[in-house]
């Protein structure tokens, strides 16, 4: 087909025949426009790798360095079986409850008509990208949601309570949000944007991340007893993960291989180099020192908040994005941990919920395009602001109240938290009868 048109385009400016080939020039994108595109493919495939890489092993060594040395194998453990799990339950059915028809209940939630995906072969399509390809892009941001949770009960809470949590929490909070923003549900219907995940994501996880803190209660010893990382290169290494990772999480929800993507990657950068230089210059004006967990912090807060703007910021909006996310980001973890004194052990709510927030409102006001955005088409700022700012509200509410449902059923039923004394000697001998390092 290609090689046809080519042969048809020379025969014309042979013959300079100019209006015909303006016609024919076209010819490629028409013939190939519901056809599989290698180029998105291949980009697509990239992208879903690098999600899966920001949680295995980005976050998991992320987390993992953060918590005490009694319970990184806790941590990775969880990343892990979490991983695993929601790759089967998106096969059994999340995948279709979100991008499906839900017929009546469209507005709200898809239907079980792909459970299984039965008619998805290698040649099945959404839109110019394999519909397996897609499959999979879109369960790595499902794995890596609940992913994000844990370290809000990091260290306390027991490995088959987690697992129940994690797959209740998401068919019942990250399924219905995910299809109302991006599965053509009543968000979707209202306007709006979030390009790749700071309402559906980092909201969901931030907000419930809290919610789980609150229910669960604090570490023993919290917030008296210092609780520092115990593996501060590991730290890093999984932060320097999760930045790489990031640029298939954002560039890659373009599903193109085009500008889009570009201009997603580098406000995405900027962002996150925003994000960590902010909160570095405030804690060496604060506290007279610049910390290396502040840095890699404030760089994840930056990567959130963006999140939902990337695709339709520019570099500018993106700045100031990621400067908003190290100080709002910031000082939501002073007012957390220590004013309020919850224990949300690695800061999830302050970094992802609070960024999440503030990214998806910003979002409203940065693609103006007199504000080098993308446009806002015919509404105007204060409008997609609103919009924004109501579809945030309900994420919460909703979050809120099926977070908390279930963390009290299963805490009735089965029990949320290992005892004192389990706490005490650590989660990684008490849960898995292993050791993180044999000479400690």
């Amino acid at each position: 087909m290609k090689l046809f048109n080519m042969s048809i385009k020379m025969n014309y400016l042979t013959n300079r025949n100019t209006s015909l080939l303006i016609v024919l020039l076209c010819l490629p994108s028409l013939a190939w426009a519901d056809e599989l595109n290698q180029a998105n493919t291949v980009w697509i495939l990239t992208s879903t790798a690098l999600v899966l890489f920001m949680t295995l092993p980005g976050l998991s060594l992320f987390y993992a360095g953060l918590v005490r040395s009694k319970n990184v194998l806790s941590v990775l453990m969880q990343c892990f079986a979490i991983a695993c799990m929601i790759s089967i339950m998106w096969l059994v059915g999340m995948y279709s409850l979100i991008f499906t028809d839900g017929g009546a209940a469209q507005p709200f939630i898809g239907s079980l008509s792909k459970a299984f995906v039965p008619d998805m072969g290698p040649d099945s399509l959404t839109g110019d990208i394999p519909e397996a390809v897609y499959f999979m892009f879109q369960m790595t941001f499902a794995i890596i949601t609940p992913a994000l949770i844990v370290g809000a009960f990091a260290e306390r809470m027991k490995f088959s309570s987690m697992m129940l949590f994690s797959a209740l929490w998401a068919l019942l909070v990250y399924v219905p949000v995910c299809h109302w923003v991006w599965g053509g549900g009543w968000l979707a219907d209202m306007g709006v944007m979030d390009f790749a995940g700071g309402i559906v994501i980092h909201i969901t996880a931030g907000v419930s991340a809290l919610v789980a803190a609150l229910v669960m209660g604090n570490r023993k010893g919290f917030p008296t007893v210092a609780m520092p990382p115990h593996n501060m290169p590991m730290v890093v290494t999984g932060a320097g993960m999760l930045w790489v990772g990031w640029f298939g999480f954002n560039a890659g929800s373009a599903l193109a291989a085009d500008g889009s993507a570009g201009m997603a990657m580098l406000v995405t950068h900027i962002s996150a180099a925003a994000g960590s230089l902010t909160w570095m210059v405030i804690e060496w004006v604060r506290f007279g020192k610049p910390s290396v967990l502040g840095i890699v912090t404030g760089m994840v807060a930056g990567l959130g908040t963006i999140t939902p703007a990337s695709g339709f910021v520019g570099p500018a909006g993106a700045l100031f994005i990621g400067i908003t996310a190290g100080i709002v980001c910031f000082y939501a973890v002073q007012i957390i941990k220590r004013h309020l004194h919850i224990d949300d052990s690695l800061d999830v709510f302050p970094v992802h919920g609070v960024g999440g927030i503030a990214g998806s409102i910003l979002t409203g006001v940065f693609a103006a395009e007199s504000l080098g955005g993308r446009g806002l088409g015919d509404v105007t700022i204060a409008h997609q602001v609103g919009v924004q700012a109501l579809a945030v509200g309900v994420t919460i509410i909703w979050t809120v109240v099926f977070t908390y449902i279930i963390l009290k059923v299963l805490d009735a039923i089965m029990g949320l938290r290992v005892s004192e004394d389990q706490e005490v000697e650590g989660l990684d001998v008490v849960m898995h009868e292993e050791t993180g390092y044999h000479n400690m």
